[in-house]
């Protein structure tokens, strides 16, 4: 019962992150499992099996909030599964640290360029006109489906970061068709690993139902939280996850000693800080113009 509890309480976590900023449930619970010793494969295949539940959930109460672009569901999501298939084969074979390097970097500067646009500029700059077609969201989904199964999370970091950066569909209906496209994600990658791992690796269907109850009760308090955040504090606080996020990998990676990296984490925190201050006198400062223009 106190395993069901805990692991409830981290997919319940994990998930209003996720929901409601588009990222970070498979992450922040695949770092859990890891920590208390279980194996990547098992931990990545216990996290898309909780995500059934927490995406379904997600996208429905996405839905409810009309969060939802459902061309872009529809085009991210066969790819994504398809992707996720391939990652569960290669994650049971293969180490995936180096790759993990790359991306985070990649990652990294993503998110520097998301928080930046959507703290410091202008409002007429943030989203075109022009949504997001298939030559962007076909190898979006495949890349970021193989790297979610593969590297046990990433979907979120990858596809949120993308569609965010590209300017091309306002931030709330990034992230509700990012977390919905996810559902056929996870649904693809748990099958992928029921075929790939041995009988030698055991899930933990206690810790799945912990994650995925917990997911399921975040849900709806998320959607609402993205339906209620203005695209420039969204923006902003997506933007600072990621690069937040990505530097702690990078930093565990090359270990440059404790000073240097509290001193580069006080920075990013700092710049984050910034930039959510900034975006909320943005928002004041819009809405007091367009109340007097009224």
């Amino acid at each position: 019962m106190l395993t069901l509890f805990l692991f409830g309480l981290a997919g319940f976590l994990a998930q209003l992150v996720d929901g409601s900023l588009g990222m970070a449930f498979g992450v922040t619970a695949t770092t859990t499992l890891l920590v208390v010793g279980t194996a990547p494969a098992v931990a990545s295949a216990a996290i898309h099996l909780a995500e059934v539940g927490t995406s379904l959930a997600s996208g429905a109460a996405h839905w409810r909030f009309r969060n939802i672009d459902w061309r872009t569901v529809s085009i991210l999501a066969l790819p994504g599964a398809v992707g996720a298939v391939l990652g569960a084969f290669v994650l049971t074979s293969l180490s995936t640290g180096a790759a993990s390097a790359w991306i985070s970097t990649v990652l990294l500067l993503l998110g520097l360029y998301v928080l930046v646009r959507f703290a410091f500029l202008r409002l007429g700059k943030l989203i075109t006109a022009k949504r997001p077609g298939a030559r962007l969201l076909g190898p979006l989904g495949l890349i970021a489906g193989f790297i979610d199964a593969s590297g046990g999370g990433g979907w979120g970091p990858i596809a949120t970061t993308t569609l965010l950066s590209s300017g091309r569909l306002e931030p709330r209906k990034v992230v509700g068709s990012v977390d919905t496209a996810e559902f056929i994600v996870a649904l693809a990658a748990s099958g992928g690993f029921f075929v790939a791992l041995s009988g030698e690796h055991q899930l933990d269907y206690t810790v799945v139902a912990g994650l995925m109850i917990g997911g399921v009760l975040a849900a709806p308090l998320a959607a609402w939280i993205v339906r209620r955040l203005p695209p420039r504090v969204l923006g902003t606080a997506a933007g600072g996850m990621i690069v937040l996020t990505n530097a702690i990998t990078l930093l565990d990676v090359a270990a440059p000693g404790a000073a240097v990296t509290a001193l580069v984490l006080v920075g990013i925190v700092a710049l984050w800080a910034a930039g959510l201050v900034t975006a909320v006198r943005s928002v004041r400062e819009e809405r007091r113009i367009n109340a007097l223009a009224g």
